[in-house]
């Protein structure tokens, strides 16, 4: 992973004007509504981003800054909060740069305050019927895995498989979609076999990912938005039964212990960390929570997941 350096606008500005002499592509895109603005010196992330997020007019004055660019130095990552400015520097993984540019829009979230809040929330969500399941975990968990598993059942419909932003109303809680595409792993089809032929067919970049166009993936089988109703935890310890139910303090301990699980936090300090525990204890205390312990094959846990949504709960 990598570490987030906190910056000044001054010294942010020294930065920008020492690589004032380097040609960018720049493009906008538009994350829920926030306007976000790439820009890089790598032609294949400029690609990318057109592929994974939905077009912003250039009308739209961006509330958050991403430079990606290369000078040949170590991997570094600076932040200037003020104006929600990132310069990434000589980072060869398009999985980071779309990472972080999500980050800055829950950064823009957190602080952004209106009637019904928002936020974002780094997991996978899926419809069934008009409902919505989140699926949350820490790295290598199968969250990715077990999405694409349910996936397969036409019954189910895909939202978002990395990250998902919320709305919280008094009487329950809207999921929307993050991206336009999804970025997805190569080896996704060894697992499920169905999906060979689609992966096969995806640009791949240095760490077995790229962008794959969600229609080839599930049809019409596609919603920008859905009613949130359980949310699943995932956890991997042969010292736990594969699945049973939490209370709302339950799963806010679980997110505080496993860093909220999401690698991708450009502020971690005291007032940022009590924000993100009030929003899990409001989140959670809205819905159905559940931990699955992803210890069995996929298969095995794909089976459990599918009776949590049937209201089992089988030990």
């Amino acid at each position: 992973m990598y570490d987030v350096k906190l910056i000044g606008p001054s010294e942010k500005d020294e930065i920008l004007s020492e690589l004032s002499d380097l040609r960018f592509f720049e493009r906008k895109a538009n994350l829920h509504g926030a306007c976000v603005k790439l820009l890089t010196d790598d032609a294949s992330f400029k690609e990318e981003w057109e592929d994974n997020f939905k077009f912003m007019s250039d009308d739209v004055r961006p509330h958050a800054k991403v430079f990606a660019v290369s000078d040949g130095g170590a991997l570094e990552v600076l932040y200037e909060p003020l104006s929600r400015t990132v310069i990434i520097r000589n980072c060869d993984y398009y999985g980071w740069v779309k990472s972080i540019a999500l980050a800055a829009v829950s950064d823009f979230f957190e602080e952004y305050h209106s009637e019904h809040r928002r936020y974002s929330v780094h997991g996978s969500a899926i419809d069934r019927n008009g409902e919505g399941m989140a699926i949350i975990g820490p790295p290598g968990t199968g969250k990715t895995t077990l999405t694409y598993g349910l996936l397969l059942d036409r019954d189910y419909s895909y939202i978002s498989d990395d990250w998902f932003f919320t709305r919280l109303f008094e009487n329950g809680v809207l999921v929307y979609a993050s991206e336009k595409n999804s970025y997805i792993r190569d080896d996704i089809g060894d697992v499920w076999g169905e999906y060979s032929d689609i992966t096969g067919s995806v640009k791949l970049d240095s760490m077995g990912r790229g962008v794959a166009d969600v229609g080839m993936l599930f049809g019409d089988r596609i919603r920008d938005s859905t009613t949130l109703r359980r949310v699943v935890l995932l956890e991997r310890d042969p010292e736990n039964p594969p699945v049973r139910r939490l209370k709302a303090r339950e799963g806010l301990e679980y997110m505080a212990r496993n860093d909220f699980c999401n690698p991708h936090q450009l502020i971690r300090d005291e007032r940022k960390m009590r924000l993100r525990r009030d929003f899990f204890m409001e989140l959670f205390s809205r819905v159905d929570i559940y931990i699955l312990n992803t210890i069995e094959t996929p298969g095995e846990s794909l089976e459990r997941l599918r009776g949590l949504e049937e209201g089992e709960v089988k030990s």
